[in-house]
């Protein structure tokens, strides 16, 4: 498991312009899309309905939402790097974001991690990320993202 662990926040410091972490694949399954598009409302067929998107998608398989993809960065992220005495952290947003290239129904992705901006901010930090979520065995990158966190205590 790829794994950074801090131990405290203040070790990003002076790291901006540096990729600090890579996480490990996750298999993006039908099942996690059907689950999403539950808890969305958005059952729209390129999402849910296999035999459709089989004869009628130009991806020939079911494709992930695009919030999908953008949501499993805190996954990729939570996963990958320990905060050490952080308390807690919020998502504050994106600057830029792009989906980038589809999610076929099976595909692995995982997400790398640069540090763009480490600022102190009243009562934490506030982290910008440089983020390119990539598919296992694709060239071009499914997402792109300048992502704003920022942790307290």
């Amino acid at each position: 498991m790829a794994r950074v662990v801090l131990g405290s926040i203040e070790d990003l410091a002076g790291k901006a312009g540096q990729e600090i972490v890579v996480s490990d694949w996750l298999e993006v399954t039908q099942k996690r899309i059907d689950q999403f598009a539950d808890a969305t409302g958005d059952h729209q067929w390129i999402h849910v309905d296999v035999e459709r998107a089989r004869r009628e998608s130009p991806f020939g398989t079911t494709i992930a939402h695009g919030f999908l993809t953008l949501s499993l960065l805190s996954h990729f992220l939570n996963e990958s790097l320990e905060f050490g005495k952080s308390k807690m952290g919020v998502n504050y947003g994106c600057n830029r974001l792009r989906f980038t290239a589809p999610v076929k129904a099976g595909s692995r992705l995982r997400a790398r991690f640069k540090l763009k901006q480490f600022q102190r901010i009243e009562g934490g930090v506030q982290l910008i990320w440089d983020i390119v979520m990539e598919c296992e065995g694709e060239t071009k990158p499914v997402l792109v993202a300048e992502w704003v966190g920022r942790r307290y205590g």
